[in-house]
């Protein structure tokens, strides 16, 4: 059986309409409608609810139905993806605020006299090419996961 037979089979064996099952889950009659007749599929959190409501398994909502399982699975990966972009994103822009620290002293010491030093206690080859390897690990890491998780 389809999701959206299962779904209308549930609903009517409460006794429910489409409007009273709308109003539990706070959705539109028409969103209900659409699931209904197969136009339209349920977010995820949608039919987490859906499952409690109607006291049955997740896996028995989605197991037979091949099109919406491929929906679930596409929609968790956006749920994760936004997390990893950040983090690379942000090891991305660490790299890039490290190196216009690091050309800002550079551009002091050149052209103000100034005596600043970068990192003593490091190895020259953390302080020189750390910036650098932030950048490319972050848009390397930014890159994969627009490959992995573009539609």
């Amino acid at each position: 059986m389809i999701f959206s037979e299962r779904l209308k089979r549930e609903r009517e064996k409460r006794g429910w309409s489409q409007a009273d099952l709308a109003d539990k889950l706070h959705v539109s009659r028409q969103s209900v409608s659409k699931w209904e007749t197969g136009k339209n599929y349920p977010s995820i959190e949608i039919i987490i609810e859906l499952s409690d409501l109607f006291g049955i398994t997740i896996d028995e909502l989605l197991r037979s139905d091949k099109e919406l399982t491929e929906k679930v699975i596409k929609d968790s990966k956006q749920l994760a993806y936004p997390k990893w972009k950040t983090f690379f994103d942000t090891v991305f822009m660490l790299g890039v605020f490290l190196l216009i620290i690091k050309l800002s002293i550079l551009g002091f010491n050149y052209f103000v006299g100034t005596k600043i030093t970068i990192l003593e206690g490091l190895p020259k080859f953390v302080v020189n090419f750390l910036p650098f390897v932030l950048m490319v690990v972050g848009g390397i890491g930014s890159d994969s996961l627009k490959n992995k998780y573009k539609d």
